[in-house]
């Protein structure tokens, strides 16, 4: 289908942050957009802010008349639908165009200069860097992200169509769709098991995204990887390396080395060696776009981050609230060494719901080690997001594998209470399921408990 003459977009599970992300790239195209998803949020508001028709309730009689015409509607679903769903088996029974989430990413990133960054962990911090050095140095960039961008509220920055950046998203392979000029891999970590089953699959589709590159496309990897390219790393010898580092005010201060010399004087907000890193992978797509020293540098010290990465709620002398989307151990031993490095002498106390689980089943050795190096742990019950039950595997049974004393299973309509309770200075909710709808509710009341 060419989308150049499609009208109408019609998406089944819009309230998606990577789905939601293309509806409002086809808004900004002057496209009618409409969809289902299941309950309303933020993201859905938003888009109905912009003129997107959305409703909440699976039925065919709940399709806007326009977009059952299927010679200029282009349905698109993400793979979360599941295989019941009423209007994704009408839309293919009636023959419509119906493409997966990733298949119309593909689409639009074909005709431009496409920067792709692939990776476990990181992806989405390294991605919105990427987009925001870009659209600073005004160059044309339309940027998809998977998660919400503190800088434009949004997870779409547009600033034109002749670039794009995008989250090349491992999980069910769809990034094979993708064919960058340039791609960047941060990790290969395993994860995604109930899907690749043995992490050797999932590292043969890292290699195979790795191959997508257009001729002389450039492909960044972290250093170690066990795949050449251009390498990027912390204090070592890297292709690109991060060099003289301090931490002051809680900002990282350090300079580049690079293939040709040694850039000076970058601020980066964002605490935690995981995200200098992935700073990195952003200034070494960056420089060999061609953009500017100075420029850069500039830019960098104006990024805020991603909603729900190392997001402080709360920062005060006496008490601070750090909200973060980790739900891999890889990922929680990061958050651990970023708040050990800015707060190294406070007792920190990790709230961690369990997402999937599979998840859950495949590293749960891990997420005890990870969780048992906090000073004290709140278990959530496990987010079972697509999943059903598993016969014994429960944060219970987490919970017991956790190697400290201060570790305890709450329910969560007794979470607050139990924050309030602890008399850590730094508290941190981790995860990735709806451990996010709480956080609203412990800020409020540790402000409260603060004022008293």
């Amino acid at each position: 289908m060419d989308l150049k003459i499609i009208n109408n977009v019609y998406f089944v599970g819009i309230g998606g942050i990577g789905m939601s992300a293309l509806a409002r790239y086809f808004i900004a195209e002057g496209k009618s957009v409409a969809g289902y998803d299941r309950t309303p949020t933020d993201i859905t508001r938003a888009l109905e802010e912009l003129g997107a028709a959305i409703h909440f309730e699976d039925g065919i009689d709940k399709i806007p008349e326009a977009y059952l015409d299927s010679s200029n509607t282009l349905v698109v679903y993400t793979p979360a639908i599941p295989k019941g769903h009423l209007e994704f088996n009408y839309f293919k029974d009636q023959g419509f165009e119906v493409l997966k989430r990733s298949v119309v990413l593909g689409e639009i990133t074909k005709n431009t200069f496409c920067l792709a960054v692939a990776g476990t962990h990181g992806k989405t911090t390294t991605t919105s860097i990427l987009g925001h050095l870009l659209y600073e140095c005004n160059v044309p960039v339309t940027a998809f992200l998977g998660g919400v961008s503190e800088n434009y509220n949004s997870n779409f920055i547009l600033k034109g169509t002749d670039v794009t950046v995008v989250e090349a998203d491992e999980f069910d392979r769809s990034f094979l769709t993708l064919s960058p000029d340039m791609a960047g891999l941060t990790s290969m970590e395993p994860d995604h098991l109930d899907i690749y089953g043995e992490p050797e699959e999932l590292e043969k589709s890292f290699i195979e995204f790795t191959k997508k590159l257009k001729p002389n496309g450039k492909l960044f990897v972290k250093n170690g990887l066990p795949i050449d390219g251009i390498t990027y790393g912390i204090e070592d010898d890297s292709d690109y390396s991060a060099q003289n580092i301090k931490i002051i005010n809680g900002s990282y201060e350090f300079d580049v080395k690079t293939p040709n010399g040694t850039l000076s004087d970058f601020r980066f907000d964002l605490p935690g060696r995981h995200n200098l890193s992935n700073a990195l992978m952003a200034l070494a797509m960056s420089v060999e776009y061609g953009i500017p020293h100075q420029q850069l540098a500039k830019a960098l010290a104006s990024y805020k981050g991603v909603k729900r990465r190392f997001t402080y709620q709360i920062k005060t002398d006496n008490l601070v609230f750090i909200d973060d989307y980790a739900h891999h151990p890889g990922e929680v031993d990061a958050v651990h060494q970023a708040v050990r490095e800015m707060y190294p002498e406070k007792k920190v106390l990790a709230v961690f719901q369990p997402h999937l689980y599979s998840r859950t089943r495949d590293f749960a050795d891990d997420f005890a080690k990870s969780l048992a190096q906090f000073d004290q742990i709140i278990l959530l019950d496990i987010y079972p997001a697509r999943e059903l039950p598993m016969e014994g595997i429960t944060s219970e049974w987490l919970l017991e594998k956790i190697e400290n004393d201060h570790k305890k299973l709450v329910e969560k309509s007794e979470l607050i209470s139990e924050v309030l309770a602890s008399d850590a200075p730094v508290i941190l909710t981790i995860g990735a399921g709806d451990i996010g709808e709480q956080v609203k509710f412990i800020k409020q009341a540790l402000e409260l408990e603060d004022k008293l």
